[in-house]
């Protein structure tokens, strides 16, 4: 990975202890009944399947304004935090100051936790796993837990076989899968048989389908701001909360096309079914051919709201901040610096860095 700078760049508490008040009201309203309830008549089968344990390492990203913290997305399969070198993982801040259950423990130790003890043999898997960019950091979860007696294999969904008691890489039966693999919901043929274990109760996964569903899909944000959907859930100051932090957010089929286009300059454009930035484009640079080629079935239309900027070697970057949580237990803290017009680590000098709230 690559990390941009040794020296932790600084953010407001205020802005900290609002990122991660977020968080935690976030975690109560996926455990609401009634937010699963409202949204049955949308969620894949997969999601019905109640997960034995809160989702892997939910990565919760923000951009940093004068008006505080504004969430741009939710990630189920967050990554980022192994750097290599001496350090090997991304430094974290001491905050003692801040109720942090299990903060006081290193980072190492924080990420192994998640991992409940009863799962012995564990696939980290991925599409075409050793040409990800994040494989060395797959492997470096795998190392974390193989020295704490874990069997762990770092692998493709083609080298997971199914047999009539569950899945087995090699002669290892399977008692869990860490999915780094971006087909949430294992809809893809080559995940079949992932699937219809983790229906059987065969295997456990995480993140699994449910979290993605209840948080990171992408047209969450947009029920979130459906009008009446919230007031029925929370509390008013909560909803008014969740309404201050996540920017307007719309389904293009939703919109008027003609208002839309005229507006697009305030809107950025976001497939609700891919992460990492991967087909978003920003309205004030959209040509109208562009525009019309858009799938309204599956865009999320959200406002924009530019990153923050921070000062490296003498170089403006952009950043935005990411809150690692299980559960609602805040796991890590990172901060990503890029140039362009979205988040990307080409231009030299980007990358991770550590954050320090002040």
């Amino acid at each position: 990975m690559m990390l941009a700078s040794r020296d932790p760049v600084p953010i407001s508490r205020k802005d900290f202890d609002t990122m991660r008040r977020f968080v935690q009201v976030m975690w109560r309203l996926k455990r609401h009944p009634g937010y699963l309830a409202g949204l049955k008549d949308v969620l894949p089968p997969a999601a019905g399947i109640e997960p034995a344990a809160p989702s892997v390492l939910m990565g919760y990203d923000f951009h940093l304004t004068p008006e505080g913290p504004r969430l741009i997305e939710i990630n189920n399969n967050a990554g980022g935090l192994y750097v290599g070198g001496d350090e090997q993982w991304l430094p974290q801040p001491d905050l003692p100051e801040f109720d942090l259950p299990g903060w006081d423990a290193p980072l190492p130790i924080r990420l192994a936790r998640m991992f409940p003890p009863e799962w012995r043999c564990i696939a980290i898997m991925d599409e075409d796993v050793r040409n990800q960019f994040m494989y060395p950091e797959m492997c470096a979860y795998a190392e974390l837990l193989r020295a704490r007696g874990r069997a762990v294999f770092v692998v493709s969904p083609e080298e997971i076989a199914a047999r009539d008691d569950g899945l087995y890489v090699g002669e290892a039966r399977l008692d869990a899968i860490y999915n780094r693999h971006t087909d949430f919901y294992l809809e893809s043929p080559t995940l079949a048989h992932v699937r219809a274990a983790y229906a059987r109760g065969q295997v456990q996964l995480n993140p699994h389908p449910r979290s993605y569903a209840l948080l990171g899909d992408k047209r969450r944000m947009a029920d979130w701001w459906r009008e009446g959907f919230l007031d029925a859930l929370l509390e008013p100051g909560e909803v008014d909360f969740i309404h201050r932090i996540v920017p307007e957010c719309r389904l293009f089929r939703d919109m008027d096309e003609e208002t839309l286009w005229r507006e697009r300059k305030a809107w950025v454009f976001k497939p609700a079914a891919r992460h990492g930035g991967k087909g978003v484009v920003l309205g004030k640079g959209m040509s109208r051919k562009r525009f019309m080629a858009l799938d309204r079935s599956d865009t999320i239309v959200q406002r924009y709201v530019p990153p923050g900027s921070v000062e490296l070697n003498g170089r403006a970057f952009k950043l935005d901040v990411r809150l690692y949580a299980h559960g609602e237990k805040l796991i890590a803290l990172a901060g990503r610096v890029w140039r362009g017009q979205v988040t990307n680590f080409r231009e030299a000098g980007s990358g991770w860095v550590a954050l320090e709230p002040r």
